[in-house]
């Protein structure tokens, strides 16, 4: 593995949510030990599985693990670590400050920002304080920071002053308020990210258009600010053998090679390695250790007796549901790399093709929708937002009103502020809330919907709830509804959650569903998507990745969805409007489960 050459003492592996970072990183520590060096092990994933992988309790200290000479772990607990970050911003002023003006600092501070800044304040250490790692050869991270969070932590210090009268408006620079004591630290810390003889940035990405989108922009993001030295890691690339018997293996091979051939230019230049997919859970050493080659390793792991398999209802039932009431929001929201462009376009265009009004909109690129319909329908009209567009409108505005009296140093630091990710969902939700007003006479499908900390956010600062019930004529108007409401009103919004049957996706999935229930939204359902357990594969490896599906189903069917409908892997891309409705197979069953 290139990657592994000459290992310098730290790496860090980052990617999107479920391309295997916890499973590589993890292969790499036991690959370093064995090589007679000496490993710390350190994940910083809200959806770490490091212990049950080595199947031994490690939590926020550094654990020996037993099987595995030379080799140490310890999971930072992000949540944990956010907690106490918020606890120490807000506990001096709370009681000192009315209580809707602290209710607006914790929501500033409970995003993914405050998250991501509390752990990066934890690891940090890690990388500057020589006492905390001292006796290890090697420190390997399950994740890394965003370049949004490292331009954060380079900005100017005068984070007090400008936070103290900064104008109202959503914001990811809440969270630095505390850290003006930890500048040095964290100086030093973003010096040895740089770093290409201390540290290496391995990108994780699997063979999909989608992901390998994603991780050509992790690469930018993280070049601009200086980390230019990064590997390529493509997981889980199905053998060629599994495509010469099972037409469902011979698809997958021909758009996994399809996916690498159009892969943007700028990964072409990194150092790639191409891992297979295994066919069976990565835990246990035996598995971590087939992962990078030793596949006779793995013994017995990849045999166990395939379970029965109770049926799950279809999207078509779900879709039974929402005809009803003839009209009507839906919301399709996840993750990244779930698929929810393609099930927005199926559910858009089975309800036009039973005849109901239809308005299908993304803030997706243009092309991927229509080539996703590739035609057209009656009943269906489709539109497209475009996010950079409408960013760069909110930011001028916000500039050009709340930010025409700061200082340089206090406008930069708005400008990056209006540079982070909130600031696009905003934007964009500004765009999406002058359509919402059209389902009350026809149904509107949106794809690509703004996150529930992100609603939050506008109903904490008053940027659209309270901002209109603020400006309504007292005297001339008893009642109004506004895109939040229209939004928490279960009647008029269904909520569709989009996952797949793989741990992180659905640890990821019910953390947002978490996130919108605090917004006052009840998810109205979740769809599992792509799964290989609906499909009659004959291939040794797709049927044993099937079989490993069923817990994540079930933990779905059981714990986070009032209904729930299961979309099968298609041999075929889901492409044009026969084989999106191909996807609906209309079942006639209950959806509750």
């Amino acid at each position: 593995m290139v990657f592994l050459d000459d290992a310098p003492r730290y790496l860090f592996f980052t990617g999107k949510g479920g391309v295997g970072k916890t499973s590589l990183a993890c292969a790499t520590a036991v690959r370093l030990a064995a090589a007679d060096r000496s490993v710390l092990l350190v994940s910083t994933d809200p959806a770490s599985n490091v212990g049950q992988v080595f199947g031994e309790t490690i939590g926020n200290r550094v654990t020996r693990i037993s099987a595995v000479e030379g080799l140490s772990a310890l999971e930072i607990d992000p949540q944990a670590a956010a907690q106490a970050y918020r606890d120490r911003i807000v506990g001096p002023v709370r009681g000192l400050l009315p209580d809707d003006v602290v209710r607006g600092i914790e929501e500033q501070l409970s995003g993914a920002c405050t998250t991501e800044i509390a752990a990066f304040d934890e690891f940090t250490g890690l990388l500057t304080d020589a006492k905390l790692t001292e006796g290890f050869d090697h420190v390997v991270f399950d994740t890394a920071p965003t370049g949004h969070t490292i331009r954060l932590l380079q900005l100017p210090g005068a984070w007090s002053g400008f936070l103290d009268d900064k104008p109202d408006g959503a914001s990811c620079l809440g969270p630095l308020a505390g850290l003006e004591k930890q500048r040095e630290q964290y100086r030093a810390a973003v010096s040895a990210l740089a770093d290409p003889e201390r540290t290496r940035l391995v990108l994780v990405a699997r063979a999909q258009a989608s992901t390998l989108r994603e991780v050509a922009r992790t690469h930018h993001e993280l070049a601009a600010i200086g980390l230019t030295r990064q590997f390529l890691v493509i997981n889980g690339i199905l053998p060629a053998a599994e495509g010469d018997e099972d037409a469902l293996a011979a698809a997958v091979r021909r758009r996994e090679r399809a996916a690498l051939d159009a892969s943007p230019e700028v990964l072409r230049d990194l150092p790639i390695d191409l891992v297979p997919l295994m066919p069976f859970n990565l835990v246990g050493l035996p598995a971590l250790r087939a992962l990078l080659g030793d596949v006779e390793a793995a013994g017995d792991a990849a045999f166990e007796p395939e379970p029965s398999r109770p049926s799950l209802p279809t999207l078509g039932g779900l879709i039974d549901e929402l005809a009803a009431n003839g009209h009507g929001l839906v919301m399709l929201m996840g993750k990244g790399g779930v698929g929810k462009t393609t099930l927005a376009a199926a559910v858009a265009t089975e309800l036009a093709a039973r005849g109901f009004p239809v308005h299908l909109t993304t803030s997706d690129p243009a092309a991927h929708l229509a080539e996703t319909l590739e035609g057209s329908l009656g009943n269906l009209t489709v539109s497209r937002i475009d996010p950079h567009a409408e960013t760069e409108r909110y930011r001028q505005h916000v500039l050009d009103t709340k930010g025409k009296d700061l200082d340089a140093q206090g406008r930069a630091l708005l400008e990056e502020d209006l540079r982070s990710p909130c600031t696009e969902e905003i934007a964009v939700f500004q765009a999406f809330s002058r359509i919402i007003r059209e389902a009350g006479r026809k149904f509107v499908v949106m794809d690509t919907a703004p996150t529930g900390h992100t609603l939050l956010l506008l109903d904490a600062t008053g940027a659209y709830h309270k901002e209109i019930a603020r400006h309504m004529d007292k005297s001339g108007v008893a009642h109004f509804t506004t895109p939040m409401m229209q939004l928490q009103d279960p009647a008029q919004t269904k909520v569709l959650l989009v996952t797949l049957a793989e741990t992180t996706p659905v640890l990821e999935a019910a953390s947002l569903q978490a996130d919108l229930r605090r917004a006052g939204i009840e998810p109205w359902a979740w769809i599992i998507n792509n799964s290989l357990a609906a499909t009659p594969t004959t291939s040794p490896i797709l049927r044993r990745r099937a079989q490993q599906e069923w817990p994540q189903i079930e933990a779905v069917r059981e714990h986070h969805a009032k209904r729930v409908a299961l979309v099968a892997m298609q041999a075929d891309e889901p492409v044009g409007i026969e084989r999106l409705r191909t996807l609906v197979a209309a079942a006639k069953n209950p959806t509750n489960v």
